[in-house]
């Protein structure tokens, strides 16, 4: 059973991800196929296993590597169906990492679908049904988005509404290096890039030490 859940996860491999945790994938792709059905958890042309698979979670759980496991809490500032944030958690349990995950949402059908999720799959979550731009002071280790908001949008969120923070990882698209660039003439910060295991243009960004330039 082990090897034949392993092989529908090829990308996955250099991960050492447990059996555990591929079961707890397939269970978080039933439900989000299943709530697609009523409400748009995610494109209907993306809703298929395989497809889901490969473009959701494996594009997520990337993300781990990048992600602060010395901090008490992460933070996933618009997390829609789920992604990364449910992805994130579901790794962070089957390595009995104490980390809660707290999830911003301010659709109240799919905060509503992100706290069955982390029930069913007994997950460390808080789902705060919220503008994630109308909290203030807030305190996390990693702060976490994908597909969320332009750059620049975002640097300026953490530098207003955190107080403490210890990174912010985010998902740079074809056009990400360009965007980088641009960005970095108005802004700057320490930063690190991991190509994408799920796409050729794609790439992940590990930023530290926010700072708007005069």
């Amino acid at each position: 059973m082990e090897e034949l859940i392993s092989k529908k996860y090829p990308l996955l491999n250099s991960l050492h991800v447990s059996r555990e945790t591929y079961l707890d994938f397939e269970r978080f792709i039933s439900m989000i196929i299943e709530k697609n059905r009523e409400i748009n958890i995610i494109s209907k042309e993306t809703a298929k296993e395989g497809i889901i698979r490969e473009r959701h979670i494996v594009d997520c759980a990337q993300m781990l590597d990048f992600v602060d496991l010395n901090s008490n809490t992460t933070c996933d500032i618009g997390s829609g169906g789920g992604m990364p944030g449910v992805v994130i958690a579901i790794m962070l349990k089957n390595l009995k990492k104490r980390m809660k995950c707290i999830f911003y949402e301010k659709s109240y059908h799919k905060s509503k679908f992100l706290r069955e999720v982390s029930e069913k799959l007994k997950l460390d979550v808080e789902v705060v049904q919220e503008d994630i731009f109308l909290s203030k002071e807030l305190n996390f280790g990693t702060i976490m988005a994908r597909a969320f908001k332009p750059l620049p949008i975002v640097l300026d969120l953490v530098i207003k509404n955190f107080s403490s923070y210890k990174n912010l990882i985010l998902f740079m698209g074809k056009n990400g290096k360009k965007v980088l660039n641009d960005t970095l003439v108005d802004w700057d910060f320490e930063y690190k890039e991991k190509k994408s295991i799920t796409s050729e243009n794609s790439f992940l960004l590990d930023i530290r030490n926010i700072k708007k330039k005069n």
